[in-house]
């Protein structure tokens, strides 16, 4: 129950609310980063630190000359270690484990890594929740008072609507072509969600030794692999059997030294926990990258924009959108794509269709066209003087 309870406490990152005052100022891959993963990150931490799931994380054996508290914390604030050259030995026959073999002359691999897994996964919830706390604070509640009074799915009177939809009209024609860094703020901590979400895949990686690129592909290929021949390599990154060395004088001042074999079962829960933040990362890593060339071709092809406002104003003419998609900026058309996630359909395509009939009408001067530059008739010029014979003519 105090799993169930530590766990609940995270729930709000994942819950969808359709509160008043709680307006989307990102998207969906965006929520999917300070939301799901770091919900995710964080009820993850909280399992591995529950020790009543599986009993003590750590339990070693010895000969009985060290009690037991002093060789489980020893082994627990230093280090354990497998070797490697043992791993696909016959179990029972030539070695006692998976990695657990004679390791006179033998390279050892040591593992100290599930001391800092809490923290590693706090810190890496820490991480995908930054990019959102960034935009959040230089956002700073714009959209929230834009649309305050219109959004969710409360029913409000049509004066009412009529007089809001025109505040919102109000707003974008007196502040056009003035939210460029708006948009700039939310578009770089939306690379840096990409950005993020590498970083861990690679710092990860660094944490596990290097084994965590190729954990997920590894961990497949051994399902595919026959029953008698294959070997689990979430076993060789998370040995659940390791060995520990302590070390004392004896009676007679000689030293002594302790070969133990230590159980860890908490590395049943940490291999299932990296190998779904494996596949995750991966999914993760990929709709980040689509969305940032999404948003690319967003700032850098008007005929994006075009096809984004026609879709929530189908009864709109091309050239009456193209002329709107004219006479803003990128960031005129983000608080745009907001406002259509905020405000109703009706009340969204309204607003809309009046904001295309007010920026049509006030278009800025052009260029004056070929006939308008041309004469309507020829020009009379001045008498040029003759000198030669002291005449005027005419040309």
């Amino acid at each position: 129950m105090a799993v169930f309870g530590m766990v609940s406490a995270v729930s709000g990152f994942i819950k969808i609310r359709y509160l008043l005052d709680k307006a989307v100022i990102d998207n969906m891959v965006f929520r999917c980063h300070y939301r799901i993963t770091t919900a995710i990150l964080f009820t993850c931490c909280i399992i591995v630190t529950a020790n009543n799931l599986i009993g003590d994380p750590i339990s070693c054996i010895n000969d009985g000359s060290i009690p037991m508290h002093v060789i489980n914390t020893f082994c627990w604030i230093t280090y354990t270690f497998t070797i490697p050259g043992q791993q696909h030995r016959q179990i029972g026959t030539d070695v006692a484990g998976p990695g657990l073999g004679n390791e006179y002359g033998q390279e050892k691999r040591y593992h100290s890594y599930y001391q800092w897994v809490p923290f590693v996964l706090f810190a890496q919830g820490l991480m995908f929740y930054i990019p959102h706390w960034i935009w959040k604070n230089m956002e700073d509640n714009k959209i929230r008072m834009i649309t305050d009074g219109l959004r969710g799915m409360v029913s409000v009177p049509d004066d009412y609507r009529r007089e809001r939809q025109d505040r919102i009209l109000k707003y974008i024609e007196s502040s056009l072509n003035t939210h460029n860094g708006y948009s700039f703020a939310y578009y770089i901590c939306e690379l840096l969600n990409f950005v993020n979400v590498i970083v861990n895949i690679f710092m990860v990686d660094k944490f596990l030794g290097g084994a965590f690129m190729s954990y997920g592909t590894d961990v497949v290929k051994f399902s595919n692999m026959d029953q008698d021949k294959r070997f689990d390599p979430m076993i060789e990154i998370f040995p659940r059997l390791t060995k520990c060395t302590f070390r004392k004088f004896g009676p007679s001042g000689s030293l002594q030294k302790h070969d133990t074999l230590c159980v860890l079962a908490l590395n049943i829960l940490n291999e299932k926990i990296y190998i779904f933040l494996w596949f995750w990362f991966i999914i993760l890593a990929t709709i980040s990258g689509v969305a940032v060339l999404y948003s690319l071709m967003v700032i850098m092809m008007p005929t994006t924009r075009e096809t984004i406002i026609k879709r929530s104003y189908r009864s709109g003419q091309r050239k009456e959108i193209a002329c709107l998609v004219r006479r803003l900026e990128i960031g005129d058309f983000l608080i745009l794509h907001f406002l259509s996630q905020n405000l109703s359909t009706r009340s969204y395509y309204d607003m809309l269709q009046q904001l295309c009939s007010r920026l049509g009408t006030s278009r800025t001067p052009s260029a004056p066209s070929t006939l308008e530059m041309n004469p309507i008739s020829h020009p009379i010029y001045p008498p040029v003087q003759n000198f030669a014979g002291g005449k005027e003519t005419e040309t």
